[in-house]
């Protein structure tokens, strides 16, 4: 395959290579912050085996939600110049924060304890942890349709013939998801005497709610931006 060197950034490429990684890095924690299965199932691990035990068990759902992530991006990436057009962007971007926002209010009305299972004694290996979250997050193939919601909402179209944004996109993605299963495994892991089952019921309503709050935002945005269409 001979070497195409219109595909190495410049310097006049940085700022859109920034922005991709910003959005791909809230893509990611977007994407994970709801108390799904595999949210349920991180806190208990941290409380019961450890830290280091529900960190695994976030990066075994972040490499599924990496592969939901690829499907969606190159599907999308295939109609990039449909998407880029701003009277399309702008009418993506309203169904993106109207979907975002019944997601946002989905998370928090739904219980994420109803199915809690309590951990037995053996604490079985890291990559045990992790390879059953990938599972189980890759049993869900309804993330697609978030993913679209957020592509949608933050413009976040990347071409195949772009590898360098392309990598960069989804390397945010993935980055993102692990800085949130860092972070909720840390503060579990604070706090670990004082957390219970209201806890997470807590975490999911207070993410639901930013959820709704930066749809409604984004769509008072966009709904006040004149120059979509002339």
């Amino acid at each position: 395959m001979p070497f195409d060197v219109n595909t190495i950034p410049n310097i006049s490429d940085i700022p859109n290579l920034l922005d991709i990684v910003f959005k791909g890095l809230l893509i990611g924690i977007i994407a994970s912050a709801p108390m799904g299965p595999v949210g349920v199932l991180c806190v208990q691990r941290t409380l019961n085996k450890g830290r280091w035990y529900g960190f695994v068990t976030g990066c075994g759902a972040a490499l599924s939600d990496m592969i939901y992530a690829g499907i969606t991006g190159l599907g999308m990436g295939l109609v990039v110049d449909f998407v880029s057009e701003p009277s399309t962007r702008f009418y993506l971007q309203i169904i993106g924060s109207l979907l975002l926002m019944g997601f946002g209010l989905f998370t928090y009305r739904t219980d994420p304890t109803r199915n809690v299972r309590h951990s037995g004694n053996g604490k079985g290996t890291l990559t045990h942890n992790a390879v059953t979250a990938f599972l189980v997050t890759l049993s869900n193939p309804l993330i697609i349709f978030l993913f679209m919601a957020l592509y949608a909402q933050f413009a976040f179209g990347l071409q195949p013939e772009k590898p360098v944004e392309l990598v960069m996109g989804f390397a945010s993605i993935v980055g993102g998801a692990l800085l949130w299963w860092w972070g909720l495994t840390w503060l579990i892991d604070q706090i670990r005497t004082k957390f219970d089952t209201n806890g997470i019921k807590l975490i999911n309503k207070i993410i639901g709610m930013l959820v709704i709050l930066g749809s409604v935002i984004i769509l008072l945005t966009t709904l006040t931006n004149l120059q979509f269409v002339k």
